[in-house]
């Protein structure tokens, strides 16, 4: 037995070292094999992942190049309503036709291209989608330009018609503000008072005495107006110069100014109106004579000046009486630094210091005032009875027999009592008539209680 065993183990050794060989070689093959597979695998399962996502981009891009065609439809649409509109006024059949064929066109592709998407047949995928895109792009900035220009083109008409719209208006407030002078022109002309033309002595009354006064009032505003027109041009503080006139009351309104200035202006044309001579140095002034053979010649005096051009008059008569008054109260009011800043110089000043008379607009302005108070002055002692002049001082109470006020929404403003801010135009007493005043009011003061 024991002689058996070596050839045994050697034998069970040769077919160990055989099947140990075999096998590997085996082992090996197979997992060879399986490898090759494997790689084979997933590289197939690559190509099919790139592929899905190369058809993904492509639909993407198909659908963005979609839209950009119909966004560009839409705009030449637009652009074709924006011009049929266009063709509307002035009336164009030709380019409203040209126009009407766009729009058709653009809708029927449209119209296609919904029916090729619903169907999934869009000829974008044949051709390059990004070119698409780009064309569409270009025909959509194209179609907006078209409807920019048209616009541009509706809004410069709209322009031509509004400027000759303008100039239409501008044409009739030019001929409107010519009018309205005409018609200053006529209320403040040299022109004779038609109603005085037959009046005479023995027949004269107060109520005559209003109408020159009032026919005197309009040229002093004239010539404020004149001379706040002046102020502004010379860059005045127009609130400035009011408040140093008038210090204890306050304006309701800017425009009340006016009255401030209507007041200075009055004061001093009017000072010594009570005076036969209007308080003048010279006595030749006033005419020579005693009772009614003075009111005569005072009569005279009025008839004769009432109608005259008062620049004609004083070149006529630089001597004159009427001369020697215009040159002392044009040297009062029109103070040497107010007509510097006006003029830029004193020669109007220098003129009438040499007995002469300027040749200007505001000379002429002020010399028609001067005319019609002088008149008014020669008319006050034409009649037989004594002449005064009052004027209201500030905080009185307003009375409506001596007084009327040159504002009505004083009353409408305060309900309480209202006092006299200051006097506008003095008031006059002829004998026992009185000619009331015309004044500023302001609310009353409010006393407080006492405690």
């Amino acid at each position: 037995m024991d002689s058996l065993n070596p050839n045994r183990s050697k034998f069970a050794r040769t077919i160990q070292k055989v099947i140990h060989l075999r096998t590997p070689a085996k082992l090996v093959n197979h997992c060879g094999k399986d490898s090759i597979t494997s790689h084979k695998s997933k590289k197939f399962h690559q190509d099919d992942d790139a592929d899905d996502d190369d058809s993904k981009l492509r639909s993407r891009a198909v659908l963005q190049a979609l839209v950009a065609k119909l966004f560009a439809s839409g705009s030449t649409i637009k652009a074709g309503y924006a011009e049929m509109q266009a063709a509307q006024n002035p009336y164009n059949i030709e380019a409203i036709q040209v126009a009407d064929e766009a729009v058709v066109r653009e809708l029927r592709v449209i119209s296609e291209l919904k029916q090729s998407f619903l169907k999934k047949q869009l000829d974008l995928s044949l051709s390059v989608p990004q070119v698409t895109v780009l064309l569409a792009e270009i025909q959509e900035q194209q179609s907006l330009m078209k409807t920019y220009e048209i616009t541009m083109k509706k809004l410069e008409t709209e322009i031509d018609l509004k400027d000759s719209h303008i100039d239409e208006l501008k044409k009739r407030l030019q001929e409107c503000n010519q009018g309205n002078k005409m018609m200053e022109k006529k209320l403040n002309s040299s022109g004779p008072l038609p109603i005085l033309d037959n009046l005479k002595l023995s027949v004269m009354n107060s109520n005559h005495f209003c109408q020159v006064l009032h026919y005197a009032v309009r040229s002093i505003r004239r010539f404020v107006k004149f001379m706040s027109s002046e102020m502004e041009s010379a860059h005045w503080d127009v609130d400035a110069a009011a408040k140093a006139i008038v210090t204890d009351t306050v304006l309701a309104k800017p425009t009340h100014r006016c009255f401030v200035f209507e007041s200075f202006v009055c004061r001093a044309m009017f000072e010594g109106f009570t005076s036969p001579n209007f308080s003048l140095s010279e006595s030749s002034s006033a005419p020579e004579g005693k009772g009614k053979q003075r009111r005569l010649l005072f009569f005279e005096r009025f008839k004769k000046l009432k109608s005259v051009n008062p620049i004609h008059f004083l070149s006529q008569n630089p001597r004159s009486p009427f001369g020697k008054y215009v040159r002392a109260k044009y040297l009062t009011l029109v103070h040497a630094k107010m007509e510097c800043s006006f003029f830029g110089n004193l020669n109007q000043r220098k003129l009438l210091n040499a007995g002469s008379y300027p040749d200007t607009a505001f000379f002429a302005a002020f010399a028609e005032m001067a005319k019609r108070v002088w008149v008014l002055h020669g008319l006050a002692f034409s009649f037989d009875a004594e002449i005064g002049i009052f004027q209201v001082s500030h905080n009185s109470r307003f009375s409506e027999v001596y007084m009327e006020c040159v504002t009505e929404e004083a009353f409408d403003a305060v309900d309480g009592d209202v006092r006299v801010g200051f006097t506008v135009v003095p008031g006059f007493k002829i004998g026992s008539s009185v000619i009331q005043c015309q004044v500023y009011l302001r609310p009353a003061a409010t006393v407080p209680a006492a405690s």
